[in-house]
């Protein structure tokens, strides 16, 4: 196999953070050693098969109870015996395109630390790639030396001194129907505004409804949504149901915080 037979010289590390991913996991570890020689799990306490199927594949599991996406990442940098890192979800894999950069060696063209690939995304097995949704930027490939994820607890991202966008791509099969996207994304909105409160942000009334409207304008109309039917104001829709719940959650949290200090 002509990935195995060069991913033996490549000092990368898979890092992956899973948490009931049994569904993903072992497909993300055999994607990862066709260009990583370790893959290490950092798992939030699993209650499915992910750690069984994680060290049947090959990969070195750390128990972990959630600390945040970033915190949980960062959890998971030290066992990395590479400095340079591919860390991906349990739901994402590299296309052709950006398995060819890594085998190809291009990422050490330049003085760079850390790479953003684009992402598609899916719904099912059906590309979103309206409403803003494509490309949605990821720096998934770094090296430790200079970068790191950030300290978020949410959509975290990578600290690194010299970043580049490369045009190649990560496939990512997060959903599999509209019931998951809304799942999710009112979990992240609880917990982004957690994140907000925590830094010190504090919000008018008016700003779940402004932010929401202008999320959904934005994607719908500016973002090619208008032009892809039901599934253009859906996608929409859903982009600025996030934006005013995340706001609407730090309102919340500002009005616990006022009854508290009466």
């Amino acid at each position: 196999d002509y990935f195995c037979e060069n991913s033996i010289f490549m000092a990368i590390s898979g890092l992956v953070i899973t948490f009931n991913e049994e569904k993903n996991i072992g497909n993300c570890i055999d994607a990862l050693f066709k260009v990583c020689d370790e893959v290490i799990v950092v798992d939030s306490l699993s209650s499915d098969n992910t750690v069984k199927i994680a060290e049947e594949k090959g990969a070195k599991v750390i128990s972990q109870k959630f600390l945040g996406d970033g915190p949980q990442r960062s959890h998971g940098i030290p066992f990395c015996t590479n400095d340079w890192i591919l860390n991906l979800d349990a739901d994402e894999f590299l296309d052709i395109d950006a398995t060819d950069f890594i085998v190809k060696e291009k990422y050490l063209e330049g003085n760079y630390d850390a790479f953003s690939f684009r992402v598609k995304n899916f719904l099912g097995d059906e590309l979103i790639d309206f409403s803003g949704w494509y490309p949605d930027h990821k720096v998934r490939f770094f090296n430790k030396k200079t970068a790191r994820p950030s300290e978020a607890k949410v959509h975290q991202s990578i600290v690194t001194t010299n970043e580049k966008k490369v045009p190649v791509h990560i496939l990512h099969y997060g959903w599999d129907s509209l019931e998951q996207i809304i799942a999710k994304k009112n979990q992240y909105s609880t917990w982004h505004a957690q994140q907000l409160f925590d830094k010190g942000k504090r919000v008018g009334a008016a700003k779940p409804v402004i932010n929401g409207l202008t999320a959904f304008i934005r994607c719908y109309f500016f973002k090619k949504g208008i032009f892809n039917g039901i599934d253009g104001i859906t996608i929409a829709l859903i982009q600025g149901f996030f934006s005013h719940m995340k706001y609407a959650k730090l309102l919340k949290l500002q009005r616990q915080e006022k009854l508290l200090n009466r």
